[in-house]
């Protein structure tokens, strides 16, 4: 299956676009095709790929007969480090210009109270400045089959009113929606200037250094094991490796916090950090394509794309809506006159104030602008979520499942005790334990080989096995060493003494003889209690923590953190069957969050309502498997995360209420003869605007 890519350069009108994505879908050969408004970004899957040329000839024919002025640029035609838009300032000029001009024109026979021909003539001249251009977009659309969009509805409602006698209001509704499409397009041009800058951070160059040269080249150029340099002020191209120098970062392009961090030779560094000081040497690790920033970029991209069920609803009710007040501005008009012998003239008004404020814009940009202001707030503090859908999921959130270590504990594991039995000493015990984890990139291995401290001659060991959840067996010289939980030694068969602590317990044993155990100690994070607390107060009915560590010591830390049910000694497949199981006791009410480290949590982070990969920075299990990543390893993002969800939830539901509010009590009032055309400028241009500035609100975190 095919993919391809279009910028559609100069989109400014919601409805458009939304009704170019509904003829994408329908063409022949075509899977699936999205349209993100605020990027402009029309994304196809293509079902052969020997249909990819006419599929992108027929997008084109789409646009151009819907939107004739807007450019289509396939994506693999622009550098992929160099994209503009050039769409906004001239538009917003001319548009300014015709406004003022029409203002003017529309002022003159009012201050000079003209009557006659002349009155009608500076009103006909200012409607034609200012309006021109949509009787034409209407005239076009008719002849295209194209009836019901906010063209024919101010077409038909600016006619009408000249119809009648009524210039003034003809015109005036004319320069209210004009004025109300000028806001439209600045507060789209804003949100699209908001994603620009939270995806500053895709490099523009590195330094690729070739033997004691160094080029400036693109980062797509660069392969791995390449060394490039990175001088001070520089942003970081591509993950790897620093081989030479030391240096501060500032990883805040990524994570949101404004700590620095130190990096010396050995340490990783990611595509995105900014270098602070230092020269830098770094050896590549990942091609760009493969990269943290390439990834981090696509999925900010792509997250407008994955429409919540609110904007779904709204595109579906905006098609049926227009129709249906059209259909009903008919009725009010002709019916009651002819029925009943009233003055025609009268009810043609009413039927004219309906169409004028049957428009749908306020709740087709709000709506999805509100979204991508929430998703866009929440990439500033280092919380990256994969859709609208996502948002509006975590939303309806009430459970929330968390893995222990590296979730609510650093994950820093360190031996705090040792204990020998009968002829074995500590220093045996631990010894063997740490040849036993040789090759385990386990953090409790790892920690057990850093409290040896001694080289370890791998020479001498002859077989290694790894049981998944329970520990390693492996052959030392001919001897047969385990090391493992106490599950491993119940089915080994090996007596081992019960032993309460609050660390993790590894028993060691010698040709099937019990030598002791090692006690190994995780810190629970700063901020993992005030979190749980959090989520009481955020509406989260139930807090559940998984955890590979015996029973004891998962429900100390549960209980010390507050968490309502503790899951203890579960190998990995377990985790999956646990939260299934938690899942289907809730039902349908609510949703299921799963919060895990990424890199061994994936299959429960895909199984989950919403998955929640924490402290997946450079983590490609994290990006692919969660529905939101959070970036640095504080747990209280979580409730960040949530909080901007309910405020994103709120402001749409805001927008829809006040929007359809507003509309139904101004549609009744002109249907009753009560309201005025100015009323109805106001329920449709002046809602539009308020519920604009509204759903901006979502982009500010801080609120």
């Amino acid at each position: 299956m095919a993919k391809k890519e279009f910028i559609l350069e100069g989109l400014n009108c919601a409805n458009c676009a939304n009704k170019i994505e509904k003829k994408a879908n329908d063409i022949n050969g075509v899977d699936n095709a999205t349209l993100d408004f605020v990027s402009k970004k029309l994304k196809v899957q293509i079902e052969a790929d020997n249909d990819s040329d006419k599929i992108s000839n027929e997008i084109k024919t789409i646009v151009n007969e819907l939107e004739p002025h807007v450019r289509v640029i396939e994506k693999e035609s622009l550098s992929h480090s160099h994209e503009h838009d050039h769409s906004h300032g001239n538009i917003e000029k001319s548009q300014v210009a015709k406004i003022i001009i029409a203002v003017i024109l529309y002022l003159i026979p009012i201050i000079l109270k003209l009557e006659g021909s002349s009155r009608f003539a500076f009103f006909f001249v200012s409607y034609i400045v200012v309006g021109g251009e949509i009787l034409l977009r209407a005239a076009r659309n008719i002849s295209k089959g194209q009836i019901f969009d906010e063209n024919f509805l101010m077409a038909l409602a600016t006619i009408g009113a000249f119809a009648i006698g009524e210039y003034p209001e003809g015109v005036a509704v004319m320069l209210f929606y004009q004025i109300g499409e000028l806001f439209q397009d600045m507060a789209v041009g804003h949100s699209r200037k908001s994603i620009k800058a939270l995806l500053d951070i895709r490099p523009d160059y590195a330094n690729l250094k070739e033997g004691k040269n160094i080029r400036k080249v693109e980062p797509a150029e660069v392969k791995v094991g390449d060394y490039i340099v990175v001088k001070p002020g520089e942003k970081i191209p591509l993950d790897g490796i620093v081989i030479e120098g030391n240096s501060t970062v500032d990883t805040s392009n990524l994570t949101g916090e404004n700590v620095p961090r130190s990096v010396e030779s050995g340490d990783s560094v990611l595509s995105g950090f900014v270098n602070n000081q230092g020269l830098l040497t770094i050896e590549v690790s990942k091609e760009f394509g493969e990269s943290t920033v390439s990834k981090i970029l696509d999925l900010v991209e792509n997250a407008s794309s994955k429409k919540a069920p609110t904007e779904n609803f709204i595109t579906v009710f905006a098609r049926y809506y227009t129709p249906v007040v059209v259909i009903s501005a008919l009725v009010i008009a002709f019916i009651p006159p002819l029925l009943f012998n009233l003055n025609l003239s009268d009810w043609i008004y009413r039927a004219l104030i309906f169409l004028v404020i049957s428009c749908p814009c306020a709740l087709v940009i709000s709506i999805p602008l509100g979204f991508f202001g929430g998703i866009g707030g929440a990439s500033k503090t280092g919380i990256l979520i994969k859709g609208g859908n996502y948002l509006d999921a975590l939303n309806q959130v009430d459970t929330i499942v968390m893995d222990k270590t590296g979730t609510l504990t650093k994950g820093v594991f360190k031996v705090t005790e040792i204990e020998a039995v009968e002829d074995f000493t500590e220093d045996e015990v631990l010894e063997y334990a740490a040849f036993g984890e040789a090759f385990s990139n386990h953090p409790i291995g790892k920690s057990i080989i850093e409290a040896y401290g001694k080289d370890i001659d791998n020479k001498i060991i002859e077989s290694y096995r790894e049981i998944s959840g329970k520990g390693i067996k492996a052959e030392i010289n001919g001897d047969e060493i385990i090391v493992g939980n106490r599950r491993l030694f119940e089915d080994e068969g090996i007596f081992v003494e019960d032993k309460k602590s609050f660390g993790t317990i590894v028993y060691v044993s010698k040709n099937n003889k019990y030598m002791g155990n090692i006690i190994i100690s995780d810190e629970i994070k700063e901020d993992a209690k005030e979190t749980i607390s959090q989520f009481k107060e955020l509406g989260i009915k139930e807090t559940i923590m998984l955890s590979g560590d015996n029973k004891l010591v998962a429900n100390e830390v549960g209980k010390s953190l507050g968490i309502d049910g503790v899951y203890g000694e579960l190998l990995p497949q377990d985790k999956v069957s646990i939260l299934e199981k938690i899942m289907n006791e809730k039902g349908k009410e609510g949703k299921v969050a799963f919060v895990g480290d990424g890199v061994n949590d994936a299959p429960v982070l895909a199984r989950a309502d919403v998955g929640i990969a924490m402290g997946g920075l450079g983590s490609d299990a994290a990006i692919e498997a969660a529905d939101i990543v959070i970036m640095t390893d504080e747990p209280n993002k979580i409730s960040t995360g949530i909080k901007i969800s309910k405020k994103t939830k709120k402001i749409v539901t805001q927008n829809i209420i006040f929007a359809l509010g507003v509309k139904l009590i101004v549609l009744i009032l002109g249907a009753f003869g009560v309201a005025t055309m100015w009323e109805a400028v106001f329920a449709d241009v002046g809602v539009s605007i308020i519920a604009i500035l509204n759903s901006m609100r979502a982009l500010n975190v801080e609120e």
